[in-house]
């Protein structure tokens, strides 16, 4: 990481929840300027940054034209638009930034390129070509979980024969009922859809971004896979749930388990479980830590990892939101020095010390 002798210049892409987190994270430190702000609200459309990230005036004021984005000289776009119904339903709006000579980091995957298919890889390699600039990813899972820490991990071993990641997510309180409803997936009836296809758009997008996950694990440790199992399933809320979203009816989904198995030679090598829940009925005493890592090997070795809020930090930002935000602060040095292309995330992008410290 070299030494820089003036702030780097980003564009906050969105302000949702975590679009706002990492503006706030943008706009606290001195190694980086705000430079730019896209919404896609109209009522946000014009209003300072700083009031929207609850931070004093900057003097950028938030936009919802791309055209006035593309014309604003910076060197990163921080990309946080909500999950669309496939995964590469941003990839034309990233295409033009990459395009316009801005480099572009992702809180959505992305993170490992070599498993994208083939036209998608192509048609975003070709935008980096165009505007000499870096398309990669970050966050915590995908970005840091398993493809850093869980490898990280193997560091202590002589011999590897199996490793798994397993995240366990409340979610009751998200508060869109068409991003818990439509997008997750919750109060559907129990086998109403094949979540092990890419028919149904969650797992489209989940897939896209997890077996990205399974396939570079498997790549850091030097096993070639033949194929990733999908071994998805929901189970049924066994009463009526309220949550801030709506209700979940009795008997539908209210706890949703994805599933990856990374298979190599007949033996499975990675296996990714991601919980989603609404409640803990179906999630056990010892299963509750947000992260759980085991390696099987010589030695086994075995890590709970979880974020908190620091204690007396105003507002309420989750810990993941933070940790989030922390990622990406943390990989944009990294993606403004890479060379232009599509980027794979180094093992590690550690904090370091901004200008004023």
């Amino acid at each position: 990481m070299r030494e820089r002798q003036k702030p780097i210049r980003v564009i906050q892409w969105a302000t949702g929840a975590m679009g706002k987190s990492c503006l706030r994270a943008v706009i606290d430190r001195d190694d980086l300027e705000l430079a730019g702000l896209f919404v896609y609200s109209s009522d946000k459309s014009g209003r300072d940054a700083g009031s929207i990230a609850n931070r004093p005036e900057t003097g950028v004021l938030a936009t919802n034209s791309i055209e006035d984005i593309l014309a604003i000289d910076a060197d990163v776009v921080i990309h946080a638009a909500r999950l669309g119904a496939t995964h590469d339903s941003h990839d034309d709006d990233i295409a033009r930034l990459l395009a316009s000579g801005k480099n572009v980091l992702s809180i959505n995957g992305n993170t490992f390129s070599p498993n994208w298919p083939g036209a998608r890889r192509d048609k975003l390699e070709a935008a980096c070509r165009a505007g000499n600039s870096s398309f990669g990813g970050t966050g915590l899972n995908p970005g840091f979980a398993a493809e850093r820490l869980l490898v990280l991990a193997t560091s202590v071993c002589s011999q590897v024969d199996h490793v798994s990641l397993s995240e366990v997510v409340l979610t009751d309180q998200i508060a869109s009922p068409e991003y818990v409803f439509d997008l997750l997936g919750f109060g559907k009836e129990v086998g109403s859809v094949d979540m092990n296809s890419d028919a149904w758009a969650p797992a489209q997008t989940l897939n896209a971004m997890f077996e990205d996950v399974v396939a570079s694990v498997a790549h850091s440790l030097g096993w070639k896979l033949d194929e990733i199992r999908r071994m998805h399933r929901m189970l049924p809320s066994g009463r009526d749930l309220d949550i801030r979203a709506g209700t979940i009816a009795s008997g539908t989904a209210n706890h949703i388990d994805w599933r990856w198995r990374g298979m190599s030679g007949g033996r499975e090598r990675v296996a990714l479980s991601i919980a989603w829940a609404m409640n803990d009925e179906h999630v056990a005493e010892g299963d509750k830590e947000l992260w759980r890592l085991k390696v099987s090997g010589v030695p086994d070795v075995s890590v709970s990892f979880g974020v908190e809020r620091p204690e007396g930090l105003p507002g309420r930002t989750s810990a993941e939101q933070l940790a989030v935000a922390g990622s990406v602060v943390n990989a944009v040095s990294a993606l403004v020095d890479a060379a232009p292309g599509l980027m794979v995330a180094p093992l590690a992008t550690p904090f370091r010390a901004s200008i004023a410290e």
